[in-house]
């Protein structure tokens, strides 16, 4: 279990080192005890807290070891019982045996780096530490033979040793049966220290901390089956088909079945030549639920790097960045991404726990994120005819496409009529969509004025006579500087003396001139975004939203519409990168089928 994993993880350049030395590699094995120069370069030994952190050390080790099927099994909070079993690689006898001392592993050269490292893990403390918190049984067989059992009982008192020393320990090594793979039992964590116990939360609390973290690994490694039983019950179970299934595994049906899949990979631009000359090459890969499925935490964005999950804000805010205006205002998604990058810009030493790791070129790397983020989402976020329910306690479902496109979404619909001065009847098939007129008119309003700032014209109003807008010493310097950006939203200004500025034009998309009151709003916008570039919504976005809201049609505009007004406002509308949620995250679309009608009539269709 303590192997390195299928792609040869730290063994190639320990085995030249033992053969630098004079010793055959069938000589060292795969464990091999650190030299002291290299154990004085990492930060910090592992110290086992509460139960999530063995089981994280567990199913690392699991990984690496190239299992294919992971089972945790949990009884109360941890304390009492942890099992985690696996059908990886396995180990030898003297490599099981030297596997519970501390600063010994496979994953790392005696006197390799431990920057750049390809492993999960690679301290080669976990089993050692664990051991003098706990009784730890190991059974362990590479498949070749009668296996190995290892049992270490730190909860037995030995000579005067202190907690975290390298005195001597009992040790009981024998042979034992078992197939392939590893299977580590960790019983009584903490019976010797009554502190740390008596410090964890509640079982219910302690074991949502195991459940969320095989979650994460379950979703970072899609490929391999996960189980999770508490108390003799199965609370997780993942097949390692796919990402879907695995999504599927970890929350519902109708997580899974509202989801996108990303694979892609970026050649991101360095953020300083002259420091590093080479583009980063990020592949990005993983699940992204549909914006109408969302949470009120951000617990359920979940990152990974090269397949271990990690907490990193930068890399969590681009995911969410990457999702942009799609999430209604408060509301957080459901994602799993894993990025992939050269081992020699990770560092995973620089937190005791491991779950935070260093990146070299993170912002670009960032960038890469949401870049691909965005452009999975646009094109998937789509029409989706959910099931409707007919009672009055269930609500319509917004609506999204399953073949992702975005041109033309509406050219077989036809709007039929008006509900309410507001709500706009599309016939489409074998659909009703009903149609937020207000909201579709401002996602078509925001994606004009948002290309406005790459190079398409807004359409704009001459104001007769112009309006003058007295500005402070502040607001003056903030129009003169981003003098370019107001002209591409519609706003053509001129000095007129002090601090004063005659406003000439205004943005008019679709014929809806707005306010020129908005001018300020756009100033102080523009002028707030400037030190916050990369905010997931900087203050530029939250004015294109606005602007595009003021000249909207509202309640009691649609009524006045003709059908070919209403035809136009669907046109445009499936013209739309993202038709069906609003700049502010609400749906634009909800549909009924005719299915839903039959049912509720008693119908046969």
């Amino acid at each position: 279990m303590t192997g390195e994993r299928n792609r040869g993880r730290g063994a190639s350049g320990a085995e030249d080192a033992a053969e630098a030395r004079g010793d055959s590699a069938e000589d060292e094995g795969r464990v091999r005890r650190l030299d002291r120069e290299t154990v004085d370069r990492i930060a910090a030994g592992e110290v086992v807290t509460r139960p999530a952190r063995v089981v994280g050390e567990l199913v690392e080790n699991a990984l690496d070891a190239g299992a294919s099927r992971v089972e945790v099994a949990v009884d109360g909070d941890g304390t009492d019982r942890i099992r985690v079993a696996d059908d990886g690689r396995g180990m030898s006898r003297a490599d099981a045996a030297r596997a519970v001392e501390r600063h010994a592993t496979s994953k790392l050269a005696p006197d390799g780096d431990p920057v750049g490292v390809d492993s999960l893990g690679f301290r080669g403390e976990a089993l050692a530490a664990v051991a003098e918190a706990a009784r730890l049984e190991l059974v362990t067989s590479p498949g070749d033979g009668v296996g190995t059992r290892v049992v270490v009982d730190g909860t037995a008192a030995v000579g005067s040793r202190s907690e975290g020393s390298d005195g001597e320990r009992d040790v009981t090594v024998e042979p034992a049966g078992r197939a392939r793979g590893t299977t580590v039992v960790v019983e009584d964590l903490f019976a010797t220290r009554p502190a740390r116990r008596e410090s964890l939360a509640g079982a219910s609390a302690e074991f949502a901390r195991v459940s969320s973290l095989v979650a994460d690994y379950a979703l970072a490694n899609p490929s391999v089956a996960f189980a999770l039983d508490h108390d003799g019950s199965t609370t997780l179970s993942t097949p390692g088909t796919d990402r879907t299934d695995a999504l599927l595994g970890v929350y519902d049906r109708d997580t899974a079945s509202r989801s996108t899949t990303v694979d892609a990979s970026v050649d991101a631009e360095p953020e300083s030549a002259s420091v590093d000359p080479n583009a980063v090459n990020v592949g990005v890969s993983g699940i992204l639920a549909y914006p109408s499925i969302t949470r009120a935490t951000r617990d359920h964005v979940r990152v990974s790097v090269n397949g271990r999950p990690v907490r990193n804000g930068r890399l969590a805010a681009a995911v969410r960045e990457g999702y942009g205006r799609l999430l209604a205002d408060g509301r957080e998604p459901v994602a799993a991404v894993d990025v992939s990058l050269s081992p020699d810009r990770v560092d995973p030493n620089v937190h005791p726990a491991k779950r935070e790791v260093g990146l070299r070129g993170a912002d670009a790397v960032a960038e890469a994120v949401a870049s691909v983020v965005t452009d999975a989402l646009t094109g998937a976020d789509l029409r989706r005819s959910a099931d409707v329910a007919t009672d009055l306690e269930s609500a319509l479902g917004p609506v999204g496409a399953d073949d992702g496109s975005r041109t033309g979404a509406f050219a077989d619909a036809e709007p039929v009529g008006v509900f309410r001065d507001l709500y706009v009847l599309v016939e489409a098939g074998d659909e009703l969509l009903v149609i937020d007129g207000h909201a579709a008119h401002e996602r078509v309003n925001y994606e004009r004025l948002a290309r406005a700032f790459d190079g398409e014209a807004v359409p704009t109003a001459p104001l007769d006579p112009p309006a003058t807008v007295s500005l402070s010493a502040d607001e003056a310097a903030a129009a003169r500087a981003h003098a370019e950006d107001l002209a591409a939203l519609g706003f053509e200004t001129e000095a007129f003396g002090g601090g004063t500025r005659r406003l000439r034009t205004v943005p008019a998309p679709f014929g809806r001139t707005a306010d020129a009151d908005a001018f300020r709003d756009a100033l102080a916008a523009l002028s707030g975004s400037d030190g916050d570039r990369g905010a997931p919504r900087d203050a530029r976005d939250d004015l294109l939203a606005e602007l595009a809201c003021h000249p909207s049609l509202k309640r009691g505009d649609f009524s006045e519409l003709d059908d070919g007004d209403r035809r136009d406002l669907l046109d445009r509308l499936g013209e739309c990168d993202r038709p069906f949620a609003c700049p502010h995250g609400r749906p634009t679309v909800l549909s009924v089928d005719e299915a839903t009608f039959a049912a509720g009539f008693g119908r046969d269709r």
